[in-house]
């Protein structure tokens, strides 16, 4: 029979068929969207002509390690380390993808989405090593666990499920949230401490929007009241994952605040896939009553309010050890980052020193210490030594009247990392100095992760790196038109010479 709202009020033990297959097929969406992002930028980043080429870091990584550079850097990229594999991997996630959002397969298709995504992400270097990467890779370790038999199953099939994979789902969803709040607290930031992170928040991120500049200048009190409300939300409201399942309206209110704040954070900031996927954890928190009653299109199959639930068999018993063993990994990364800067006992650390490499057992804690000011560098070229003319980025702060934008899903990595670099230039000088010599030499694949080249027909005879200081206006000055202001700090370099 059809599955009705009014089954938001019965008795019937909570299933979670359709809430599975909804959960795997934005995960599919997910993996879509970051393969789609990553696709066009890869050959910039990590390509032949790129600024960390991916076939001579595992040349060097081979030459250190031997053959436990494959154990340490688990990536098909091994087998042809060319840009071809690179295009192809590419490619083969978007297909992959696909097949996951029609629900083609996901007992074969879900591994093969994780093995690509860590081939790349190895591959990627410091540009793949957001924290969303690695919230992916483990979110689709998960779904490896998670998903159903068959190859094509229908989105409501009952199938054998495993209430302990979806529990690791579960408990992931409470590890990111609980860990963003607390590791905030437990760093003694005096920002959070004191309320006050956000009067700095909406101005010093990576990459802010245009409604960034109203919330930064609104009163303070609501950067006050918005701090207490994302505490409650991180540090009480995850607890609502471990309630009962038959507490159906406390299991959604807390889910639908889950995702009120994932909504408020994409609305102010620019984080890629981070928000899209952590709602997709959320979503899974819901049962199918919730489910149907939102998409009634979907059915739940004959006979599913008097089935119980369903015997484990063969492979219920053969998940048994994988889920243990995960469910214990997992537990002492939470454990690990509540620790820091304790050190963990050995044997935890020998455990999790393991898996590393995998990068699919992690701990979070984004912006766990404030950024209070902006550092922003400025690429500038020149013909002569004399006039210098900038270098634009897509998406990083630039031109003083462009308007912060949205951008997210996508993710611009090389916009991202130049915000690292700013704040740390000497630890990101490897592929800075690389994307400078790239600019002196005009190479049309770097210079295509830029927002224009404004040395088309010749390449620079100097290019420098300037330092600034940026903030944004105030209403009064914003009647100038520019979002922006800056002061000099200093220049990183002296003008770098073409090379003859």
């Amino acid at each position: 029979m059809p599955v009705s709202g009014h089954l938001l009020l019965s008795a019937d033990p909570p299933r979670f068929t359709l809430s599975r297959g909804v959960f795997l097929r934005l995960l599919g969406f997910v993996y879509f969207v970051a393969f789609a992002s990553l696709t066009p930028q890869l050959a910039g980043l990590v390509g032949s002509d790129g600024l960390l080429p991916a076939a001579g870091y595992l040349e060097r990584a081979h030459d250190l390690w031997g053959r436990e550079a494959y154990v340490q850097l688990p990536t098909l990229l091994w087998l042809w380390p060319g840009d071809a594999l690179l295009a192809m991997l590419c490619w083969l996630g978007i297909v992959l993808s696909v097949a996951a959002m029609a629900g083609a397969a996901p007992i074969a298709v879900f591994p093969s989405l994780w093995a690509v995504y860590l081939s790349l992400t190895v591959a990627g270097q410091d540009f793949l090593f957001f924290q969303w990467d690695l919230l992916l890779l483990e979110t689709g370790l998960l779904a490896v666990l998670y998903a159903p038999r068959g190859w094509w199953p229908p989105i409501e099939t009952r199938g054998p499920e495993s209430a302990a994979a979806r529990w690791l789902v579960w408990g992931l969803a409470f590890k990111l949230t609980f860990l963003s709040g607390v590791t905030k607290l437990l760093s003694n930031d005096q920002t959070w401490w004191g309320l006050t992170a956000l009067r700095y928040h909406y101005e010093t991120q990576p990459i802010p929007t245009w409604a960034s500049w109203y919330a930064h200048n609104a009163p303070d009190w609501f950067g006050t009241v918005s701090v207490g409300m994302m505490f409650f939300i991180e540090l009480a409201v995850p607890f609502v994952i471990l309630v009962p399942p038959r507490f159906r309206r406390v299991r959604t209110a807390g889910c639908a605040l889950l995702c009120l704040l994932q909504v408020l954070i994409a609305v102010s900031g620019n984080y890629g896939f981070f928000n899209l996927l952590t709602v997709t954890l959320y979503i899974s928190l819901l049962d199918d009553a919730v489910i149907a009653g939102a998409l009634p299109w979907l059915r739940a199959p004959a006979g599913y309010a008097q089935r119980g639930a369903p015997r484990p068999g063969a492979r219920g018993m053969a998940m048994a050890v994988p889920v243990t063993i995960l469910a214990v990994l997992s537990a002492l990364t939470f454990v690990r980052e509540i620790r820091r800067p304790t050190p963990m006992p050995g044997w935890s650390d020998a455990l999790l020193g393991a898996v590393a490499p995998l990068r699919s057992v992690n701990g979070y804690g984004l912006f766990r210490v404030m950024t209070t000011d902006r550092p922003e560098i400025v690429m500038e070229g020149s013909a002569d030594g004399v006039a210098w003319t900038e270098y634009a980025f897509p998406w990083k702060a630039g031109d003083l009247a462009r308007a912060p934008g949205f951008v997210q899903p996508h993710m611009p990595r090389l916009d991202w990392q130049m915000w690292f670099a700013a704040l740390d230039p000497q630890r990101q000088a490897h592929w800075l100095f690389a994307l400078v010599d790239r600019v002196l030499e005009n190479d049309p694949t770097a210079l295509g992760l830029l927002e224009h080249n404004p040395f088309p027909d010749e390449p620079p005879a100097f290019v420098r790196l300037v330092l600034y200081r940026y903030r944004f206006t105030t209403p009064e000055e914003a009647e100038d038109g520019d979002w922006w202001k800056r002061e000099l700090i200093g220049y990183l370099t002296e003008p770098i010479p073409r090379r003859p």
